[in-house]
């Protein structure tokens, strides 16, 4: 759920890179919600239709701030990131 997704990353240090096609679609629906701000890479305009492979969050935005609040205190959540060498970070 996207506001299940909005709440992981509330709790990551941003920006935060996403790979995961499931985690892309969260961050597709936030974005085009206006609760978060997001790199999503356009893709050649003559290929087949293809999710990206890696979008970059940005930041919550304001609005998005608000949700969290109405949602109220999030549960604490084991983390989901990993560090890479150079110093790039995956959800």
């Amino acid at each position: 759920m996207p506001l299940s997704f909005l709440v992981r990353l509330q709790q990551e240090k941003l920006p935060v890179r996403v790979a995961e096609p499931e985690d892309i679609r969260h961050v597709s629906v936030l974005s085009a919600t206006g609760l978060i701000d997001a790199h999503i890479p356009a893709l050649h305009p003559t290929a087949r239709y293809a999710s990206p492979r890696l979008v970059t969050v940005v930041r919550i935005t304001d609005e998005g701030r608000a949700w969290l609040t109405e949602l109220g205190e999030p549960p604490k959540l084991t983390a989901a990131s990993m560090q890479l060498s150079r110093g790039s970070r995956f959800m």
